[in-house]
């Protein structure tokens, strides 16, 4: 267990140990969340808009026509399930 100490403004440091393994860098966003008698942080991952323009695409893209397909998708396999 490593042990840290908690600075005036309530800030901690990770250790590098600890952010090597979890794979924690720079400007990565952690939520933190009370359970019981335990502080738990989740690494959270990239945002839609942190993500943009990280898939090649060619052409223009008809995005009312995509969100049409999954939502019939969607209708269809609820469909199925029900």
């Amino acid at each position: 267990m490593i042990t840290v100490t908690v600075g005036k403004r309530g800030q901690i440091t990770l250790p590098r140990a600890i952010r090597k393994r979890a794979g924690i860098q720079d400007g990565d966003r952690i939520a933190v969340s009370l359970e019981g008698d335990r502080i738990v942080m989740h690494l959270l991952g990239k945002t839609l808009l942190e993500l943009r323009g990280s898939i090649p695409v060619t052409g223009a893209q008809d995005f009312d026509a995509i969100r049409q397909r999954v939502l019939r998708s969607r209708a269809e396999r609820a469909a199925d399930e029900g």
